[in-house]
């Protein structure tokens, strides 16, 4: 496997990723903008838009049939939060050519299909479709509106809407109903054009490919040339996570008609190590981050208090979040157990078998990182949008190198900011 980038223009990179495991080659665009309260809903509705139809094809059934001939090919997209960027999501799978009966041009049937669908979309009196925006800002009515369903992720996203309160990161990354009848297919579409203009745009082509090849058909493709005159003014931050101000702990607890209690917990991470990614990856593993983890045998099996248990490092913000499903009654005792376990990493009591354990369910997940073509291209863009580049052994490196005493200093900056009870 090779790894490979270059800019071919003001605020456009073309990445490769030369393997021979997969026979499919995966093609996938991604446009990072800042997150911001007033674009964040419009940035969710585009993406859907986008899908529905093209100048060239006109509606989504077409841009299906399009993708069967080429062989089955499938096209999917998303909008995503990752750190302070709102990040546009674009996959296009198809075949290898080497698999193909005849030879035939598909790689730049891909590259050409999935650009038009990006660049070059379905325009009626100077704006988007109205039917298809009306369609869409509905469906997005309905994502949004029922992310109080599933409580355990409704709790979570009040949790980092709490403890990021007046903050990018605080914002729901598919929007607010109030935003979606202030849009029209007018203004959505002239806001589209400032977007296109102005953000970041990665180009990622993973599979059996010629670089060279690949790349003249992208700087070749006629909606990447018209691009030229980018202003291209969004350059992703990559400072490193400011250290946020220590303060009490935010306490929040919200009422509704749930019949088990979901208690989130936010974690600032105030640590100064250079490696404090690495390090706060083991910590977390050890506290939350398996069966074998101090939550889920302290808190769950030995003293009963949940039905789940576990914790997450949001690397890009440095915070750990815990996540429990308990019983109601046992809020007050479960909330002591999970300090006790704080208290015990900053205090040295795990094992050296805890440690390795830890490390080693880390280090295997990041072995899987190329086992999918999708999870390898979403690491290679999180590289891009930090402050370095990692290649896959030296991350396995730095968290084999993550020492007992590493841990017991990381967890001594850990504070508790927001604790949030979901119950009845």
């Amino acid at each position: 496997m090779s790894y490979n980038k270059q800019e071919i223009k003001k605020g456009v990179t073309i990445h490769n990723i030369t393997t021979n495991k997969f026979k499919t080659n995966l093609y996938a665009v991604f446009l990072a903008l800042p997150l911001e309260r007033e674009n964040v809903t419009k940035n969710a509705l585009i993406t859907a838009i986008l899908r529905r139809g093209t100048q060239n094809i006109q509606s989504q059934n077409l841009i299906s049939q399009k993708l069967e001939e080429m062989y089955g090919a499938s096209f999917d997209c998303g909008i995503e939060k990752t750190g302070d960027n709102h990040v546009m999501k674009f996959y296009l799978e198809a075949i290898n050519e080497e698999f193909i009966p005849e030879k035939e041009e598909l790689t730049k049937k891909c590259i050409d299909i999935l650009f038009d669908i990006i660049f070059n979309p379905l325009v009626e009196n100077n704006g988007f479709k109205r039917e298809y925006v009306e369609s869409e800002k509905n469906n997005l009515k309905q994502i949004i509106e029922s992310k109080i369903d599933n409580k355990r992720v409704y709790a979570f996203e009040r949790c980092i809407e709490e403890m990021f309160k007046d903050e990018p990161y605080g914002l729901y990354k598919y929007g607010y109903v109030e935003d979606l009848e202030k849009i029209t297919p007018q203004n959505l579409y002239e806001y589209y054009k400032k977007l296109i203009s102005e953000c970041k745009i990665d180009i990622f082509v993973s599979g059996t490919i010629d670089n060279k090849k690949v790349n003249e058909l992208i700087e070749n493709n006629e909606e990447i040339r018209e691009l030229k005159e980018r202003e291209a003014r969004y350059v992703v931050n990559t400072e490193k996570t400011k250290q946020r101000e220590q303060k009490e702990t935010n306490t929040v607890e919200e009422h509704m008609q749930v019949g088990q209690g979901n208690l989130v917990m936010g974690l600032d991470v105030n640590c100064k190590n250079e490696n404090c990614k690495y390090i706060a990856s083991v910590y977390n593993a050890i506290l939350g981050g398996g069966a074998n983890s101090k939550l889920f045998q302290n808190v769950r099996e030995k003293e009963s208090l949940a039905y789940t248990a576990g914790s997450t490092f949001r690397r890009q913000k440095n915070v750990i979040f815990i996540r429990c499903g308990i019983e109601i009654a046992n809020f007050d005792k479960a909330l002591e157990t999970i300090k006790m376990q704080l208290t015990d990493i900053q205090e040295g009591r795990f094992s050296d078998e805890d440690l390795n354990n830890s490390k080693e369910l880390i280090i295997e997940s990041i072995r899987g990182i190329n086992s999918e073509q999708d999870t390898e291209i979403t690491y290679y863009y999180g590289q891009e949008l930090s402050d370095s580049f990692t290649t896959l052994d030296e991350y396995i490196e730095k968290i084999s190198n993550v020492s007992v005493e590493d841990v017991k200093e990381l967890a001594g900056s850990i504070a508790v900011d927001t604790v949030y009870f979901l119950r009845d």
